[in-house]
């Protein structure tokens, strides 16, 4: 390589390597662009009862639907999660997190998105490896069953969200019953 060809090799190679981040970027865009902010959709719902009734009530509405409960450092944020196994292959995991707003006015908002992740058991072959310094050689040596992560997407179904919203508005019907 002669000298002077060095510094038009690294303005080859940068320009190149521009690109690629240029172009890397284009398709993450077009998920972005159809994203539009909305006041109506089923993410959120107003609910009777005081803030302290209503946060008590999301949880109580998703401990008795089987959620398991996350330890999160961030107390007015609850998270439930859930595993449904509809035959010996699939696994369903949802994962519902929840918030609740004091509107000052007797009621609460409650914000809720919800997470459905759907596995698959799948055959992963395994290789090894066996050789020194000068030279290397992999080999099959067998396979398992590994759960693999096939869809990973935010629930939109409003029918979902609307049982939710009911199951806690119910029980913060009898939290204030009870406190009369």
């Amino acid at each position: 390589m002669r000298l002077e060809s060095a510094p038009l090799a690294s303005i080859a190679c940068l320009c190149c390597l521009g690109l690629s981040v240029t172009l890397s970027g284009c398709g993450k865009r077009d998920t972005v662009r159809h994203e539009s902010f909305q006041s109506d959709t089923p993410f959120s719902a107003k609910v009777s009862g005081r803030g302290e009734d209503v946060c008590w009530s999301v949880k109580r509405a998703l401990l008795t639907q089987g959620y398991i409960l996350d330890r999160g450092g961030e107390g007015l944020i609850m998270t439930g999660t859930k595993d449904l196994q509809p035959d010996e292959e699939t696994n369903i995991s949802l994962r519902l997190q929840a918030t609740c707003v004091d509107n000052r006015d007797g009621t609460s908002t409650v914000f809720a998105s919800a997470l459905r992740e759907t596995s698959k058991m799948q055959t992963v072959a395994h290789s090894t490896t066996y050789g020194a310094s000068i030279a290397t050689i992999s080999l099959p040596s067998g396979t398992d069953k590994a759960l693999r992560v096939q869809r990973r997407e935010t629930v939109q179904d409003p029918k979902f969200y609307r049982s939710f919203y009911a199951l806690v508005q119910t029980y913060a019907s009898e939290e204030a019953t009870r406190k009369k």
